[in-house]
């Protein structure tokens, strides 16, 4: 005890020694000292006992969004927050969705008459798993129907499976579809049997994808047994929020203010049954089927050869019975208030509702946040409150949609756009241990020197060290879809990231529980506080800098990037295209502004303070408005809601990251003849941002 005390100890000399001598972008010499005492007391007033009592509470029993359980949370969520000292408010609205399974069944009608499983087993070694509110798999936003047909393998559904299918000759109309889980959102699985005409679809995880193929299975490993269920939303509709209210706040039904909404018949909801299943009941029907062998990368991991087709004799009945109504969601929004900036605002976010415990996804992240505003709070009460307003969500409905943020977001979109400096998402953000972000250009230098003032639990080294694994800089993805950044980044251009540490995650199922959390997740619960002090430190650092320390010249090394990626990608297909000429001239002149902007802000801020306070808020107004450039107005021709030039998530796989979407969209149809048309609205953009750093420039030059 005493050697890992004196150990320890020894860590934290060598981490405050590193924490002072970082030199922190956006602060002047006077407030830099001062920061850094401020982080060294934070670090030292979390409290890692905290995580494990928020998650404890909140993961006890199964919350969907809409459910009793989930109002509990957000009760306990509003008494945490209101405790902590923070300002709670209740944002409500009444959101079309399905909120519970309703009735459904799946069995093999001939030829032999067999009922399949839906659920997931009760487990001895898992006392959760016997929990009274558990319920089958399902598929909300799944149409409803009572179908019995013949069956189609489609691999994982994707656009090009069900084309293969169709030039392989293989009829799907009036069939029953069986598709693995992954390579794409579900959702579209479901859009894409329907345009096939399929008459039902029945969705699993396959062993090689999570299965004993894998690993040891759960209860003795971290993947999927026989009967792990993968639940999920279907709706795919071309915007992200309440699907009957694009652009703006689904509002309740008896709020003053009146919301025209979209009639349900209308929007494209599918109408085919759509249930999950696991694999333990798919196998049953896989090796019945008797067509043609599939096609290479077509072979999953059951213990026979897959097939196309089964025959006349092998027919599946699949029954979903759904009901789709008005629900109430609630997100839940603390504020601590700032001191010198209270209007530009850092705004943190998780969503809470779950599937089923989601002890992992998403309620660690729900956790950690708890945890944070109480640490945040224990300062502010000490006297030492953030100079920029700290907003800490707790946002519903997410699974089904992404919806409770979106929402929030449509309500506030031009507040949210004049005062917003960031959005960090942290969805399941302590479900393991490999640390990893994904962000927007501007603040992933503030996520790695974040990193590296604080120590990575059981080991000798920082945060940075074993997430860089000895490269200069760790690799930082770029942000898709999924989850609640979409609304932030994609539609009000709001400089956003997402991530924490990830793990092992029996994802949507019945077991994603504490049980599997301690066992399996973090038996130590250290990596709550670990990434509560990272995120902590780039919520400080936003929240008190003079200038916000986005980091501009990485919109140039990564613009450069993108762009010769998109080229390359269009020369495959046309050996012609000369490249985006327009873009390259405002490309140049672009990072010639920067390097200037640059210099002059580090003479700006070489000084003990920046005495005129005017010229300050005036110069982060500047910052605020950067990534509104790469907001278009006409938005993404498939989807106007996708207004950012710069990223959207993939709209024919849902989660992958598309940048510079307005190319990629061109570039998924093969297409040419609208290249010069985003050749002229990609080189607006740049040409808006240079104007803007070039104001910045000008404007800190002058004083």
């Amino acid at each position: 005890m005493k050697i890992k005390l004196i150990s320890c100890l020894l860590l934290g000399f060598a981490l405050t020694q590193v924490s002072y001598a970082q030199k922190l972008e956006g602060f002047t010499q006077n407030s830099s000292s001062s920061q850094k005492a401020l982080e060294k007391e934070f670090l030292e007033t979390v409290d890692f006992s905290r995580f494990k009592t928020h998650l404890t509470a909140i993961t006890s029993d199964p919350h969907p969004a809409g459910s009793e359980a989930n109002e509990k949370v957000k009760d306990y969520l509003v008494a945490s927050m209101s405790k902590a000292g923070w300002e709670v408010k209740v944002h409500p609205y009444d959101v079309y969705l399905s909120k519970d399974p309703g009735e459904s069944l799946v069995e093999i009608v001939s030829p032999r008459r067999i009922p399949l499983n839906q659920q997931e087993d009760i487990l001895a070694e898992d006392p959760f798993s016997a929990h009274p509110g558990l319920g089958k798999g399902w598929n909300a936003f799944s149409g409803s129907g009572d179908v019995t047909a013949e069956v189609i393998y489609a691999n994982y559904g994707t656009k090009a499976d069900f084309q293969k299918l169709k030039d392989l000759g293989v009829d799907v109309r009036g069939k029953i579809v069986l598709a693995r889980y992954g390579a794409n959102f579900r959702g579209f699985k479901a859009k894409f049997a329907e345009e096939a005409g399929a008459a039902g679809l029945l969705i699993f995880t396959d062993p090689g994808d999570s299965g004993y193929m894998k690993g040891l299975a759960y209860p003795e490993g971290i993947y999927y047994n026989e009967t792990s269920t993968q639940r999920g939303s279907l709706l795919t509709a071309d915007w992200t929020g309440d699907v009957l209210t694009p652009f703006e706040p689904a509002l309740p039904l008896d709020a003053k203010q009146k919301v025209k909404r979209l009639d349900p018949n209308e929007v494209g909801l599918h109408s085919i049954p759509v249930t999950a299943i696991p694999y333990g009941s798919a196998k049953l029907i896989l090796e019945q089927m008797k067509g043609a062998s599939v096609p290479a990368g077509w072979q999953g991991g059951l213990p026979f050869s897959y097939r196309l087709q089964g025959d006349e004799n092998l027919k599946v009945r699949v029954k979903v019975d759904q009901k789709r109504e008005f629900v109430r969601a609630n997100n839940v929004v603390g504020t601590l208030k700032g001191t010198e900036f209270p209007d530009e605002w850092i705004i943190l976010g998780c969503h809470y509702d779950a599937w089923s415990f989601g002890s992992t996804d998403p309620n660690s992240g729900t956790a950690m946040l708890l945890s944070l505003s109480e640490t945040l709070g224990k300062l502010s009460k000490d006297g030492k409150n953030p100079k920029r307003s700290i907003l800490i969500a707790h946002w519903d409905a997410e699974e089904h949609g992404v919806i409770g943020s979106t929402e929030w977001v449509e309500q506030f979109r031009e507040e949210l756009q004049a005062k917003a400096v960031a959005y960090i998402n942290l969805d399941a953000a302590v479900s393991g241990r490999n640390f990893g972000m994904s962000s927007s250009p501007t603040l992933k230098n503030l996520i790695v020197e974040a990193s590296k003032v604080v120590a990575f639990p059981d080991s000798s080294k920082t945060v940075f060290e074993v997430w860089s694994r000895g490269k200069e800089e760790p690799s930082i993805g770029n942000l898709g879809g999924g989850s609640d950044h979409i609304a932030f980044y994609m539609h009000a251009g709001i400089p956003s990231l997402s991530g924490g540490a990830s793990g092992p995650t029996l994802y949507h199922t019945n077991y994603d529980n504490l049980h599997f959390y301690e066992k399996f997740a973090d038996p130590s619960f250290k990596m709550g506080g670990m990434i509560e002090q990272v995120v902590g430190i780039m919520t400080l650092r936003l929240a008190n800098a003079s200038l916000i320390p986005y980091q501009v010249s990485r919109y140039t090394k990564d613009l450069k990037i993108h762009f010769a990626n998109a080229t390359s990608q269009i020369r495959a297909y046309d050996s012609n295209f000369v490249g985006f000429e327009k873009v390259q001239a405002s490309m140049s002149q672009f990072e010639s502004v920067q390097r200037a902007m640059e210099s002059n802000l580090e003479k700006f801020l070489s000084g003990d303070e920046v005495e005129d306070k005017k010229v300050l808020k005036e110069a982060n107004q500047i910052l605020l408005s950067l990534e509104k450039a790469f907001i278009d107005q006409e938005g993404m021709y498939f989807g106007n809601w996708y207004r950012s030039l710069y990223a959207s998530n993939d709209p024919f796989s849902g989660y992958a990251s598309w940048i510079l979407p307005g190319l990629q969209y061109e570039i998924e149809l093969k297409s040419t003849g609208r290249l010069g048309e985003w050749d002229t609205r990609y080189a607006a953009a740049i040409d808006d941002l240079r104007n803007k750093i070039e104001n910045l420039s000008k404007l800190i030059t002058r004083n």
